[in-house]
């Protein structure tokens, strides 16, 4: 990006000096540039943007061989490995080329158990954001200087290796308490991560305080009784796709591995007519199902009164209203919805009341988190009941990590029915902190939902409704964060079914 450039040859020298260094690269490296975009209008009046070249690349790897870059645990020795630098302190390319070629090996032989490639704030920011993901300490060897430690390295790696290699420059070991020393000299972890991620909470916070109130840690024995009226060893699934639907992909793949047979259905809305023929179809299509699935996303952009209003106006239609009762009431089926879809299910009524009911004020809601913004995070849920089909595969107190991603999730009911939900076992999970308990604070419960509530069922445990992504699971994803991942509810639908 480049001011604009008129007939000033020194403005024009900028963008060829990138141009021929973008070049040397690609020969250095032996890379092929595949695309690129330029921009040479970046001045207003006498505002230039600053001469910026901005360069990017992608690869392949196997899954495997992928690390992440916090330590993984204490007494593992780190080192600095870095190439050769020329006159002007760039990486000379073929001993570049060599430390790739080393780390990539070293990796695959499985000697490196987490890599960071240091920036502007060198081997010390490095080390730090290194510590702060597994609160692992860090001892600095006596030999680093502070150009070790703050110097730019350009195409340097920090190793932490689970084997005695004699390799890079020794940078010290990791270590079992929370601290960061060099020499005499000790910053604790806390203080240090205090000072990182408060920065810019006056402007853009990310905390909210919530009372220290203790939130209670629900259990229920309430056991499913039931079974459908049909059984089948591949049920079908009704996957509808809304304006704004998101993770119907996902969905289906999750519910096709467990062994039953998902159809997506597109909700036509861009005329009465489609609308119409969407409805019609859409409730045949009921008939025939066995499950109806309604998956996460900002349907019709979540306005104008908030996430799940569309979905919900759609099957408020009277035939739909007429096949689901069917579903749930004749056959037995079962309905599940995650995130804005369990937000439809709660104004539907079909959780917690198991029918399509008017909207009146015993309904309880999902409004916007209380931080008033959208969280994307893992977070962990317990299971509280597991009274529904949806959680057979489930055990009462069972933690599992999960991905979520919201901007209303915050649960909200009336005291009375939050005792009735409680007393029928319908709460299913909450969100719990490290040790496993329900809590407000908002780095476990980033919604502020009430009682800590993230899943809830009907009264029969048919309908189920949760907030976290239980479908955004696989084998490789989240490597970083340690956890038991799948829930089960895939399969445990489809084994009701069997």
């Amino acid at each position: 990006y480049f001011e604009k450039l008129g007939k000033d040859a020194k403005r024009w020298g900028k963008p060829l000096s990138a141009l021929l260094g973008a070049f040397k690269a690609q020969m250095d490296l032996g890379i092929a540039a595949i695309g690129g975009k330029d921009s040479m209008s970046g001045s207003f009046e006498n505002l230039d943007v600053p001469p910026t070249l901005v360069s990017f690349a992608v690869t392949t790897e196997k899954a495997d061989n992928i690390v992440s870059p916090e330590f993984k645990k204490p007494n593992q020795k780190v080192c600095l490995l870095k190439p050769e630098y020329d006159e002007n302190g760039l990486p000379n390319p073929k001993s570049l080329l060599e430390i790739f070629n080393t780390v990539h090996s070293l990796i695959s032989e499985k000697s490196v158990t987490a890599v960071y490639t240091p920036v502007y704030g060198g081997a010390a920011e490095g080390v730090m954001k290194m510590c702060f993901g597994n609160k692992i300490g860090f001892s600095f060897d006596s030999s680093v200087t502070l150009d070790d430690m703050f110097g730019y390295n350009y195409g340097a790696f920090i190793l932490e290796l689970n084997k005695d290699l004699d390799i890079g420059k020794p940078l010290g070991v990791t270590t079992n308490d929370s601290n960061i020393s060099y020499g005499e000299d000790v910053l604790q972890l806390e203080s240090l991560l205090s000072l990182y991620e408060n920065k810019l909470e006056p402007v853009f916070p990310s905390f909210i305080k919530h009372d220290n109130v203790p939130v209670k840690n629900l259990s229920s024995d309430k056991a499913f009784h039931g079974s459908p009226a049909i059984k089948t060893s591949k049920p079908k699934v009704l996957i509808p796709v809304f304006p704004g639907t998101s993770c119907e992909y996902e969905t289906a793949k999750a519910l096709t591995n467990a062994g039953a047979r998902p159809t997506t259905f597109i909700i036509k809305n861009l005329s009465a007519s489609d609308i119409a023929e969407s409805t019609l179809s859409f409730a045949k299509e009921i008939a025939n199902s066995q499950m109806i699935f309604i998956p996460g996303g900002l349907s019709g952009g979540d306005e104008p009164d908030g996430s799940g209003k569309l979905i919900a106006s759609f099957f408020r239609n009277e035939r739909i209203k007429q096949e689901v009762h069917n579903l749930l009431q004749q056959r037995d089926g079962l309905i599940c919805g995650i995130s804005g879809g369990f937000n439809a299910l709660i104004k539907l009524g079909l959780v917690p009341f198991g029918e399509i009911k008017d909207v009146d004020a015993s309904f309880p809601a999902l409004t916007y988190n209380k931080i008033g913004r959208h969280q994307s995070r893992i977070v962990r849920t317990k299971i509280v009941s597991n009274m529904s089909p949806w959680l057979s595969n489930t055990a009462v107190g069972d933690v599992y990590s999960v991905p979520i991603s919201h901007s209303e999730g915050q649960f909200v009911c009336s005291d009375d029915l939050l005792s009735k939900l409680i007393s029928n076992g319908q709460i299913a999970t909450q969100y719990v902190d490290y040790d496993g308990n329900a809590t407000n604070d908002i780095l476990f419960n980033p919604s502020g939902s009430f009682y800590a509530v993230e899943g809830l069922s009907s009264p029969d445990g048919r309908v189920f409704g949760k907030m976290g992504h239980s479908e955004r699971t696989g084998k490789n994803l989240y490597k970083n964060i340690e956890g038991k991942y799948d829930m089960g509810i895939f399969s445990s639908a489809v084994k009701y079914f069997k």
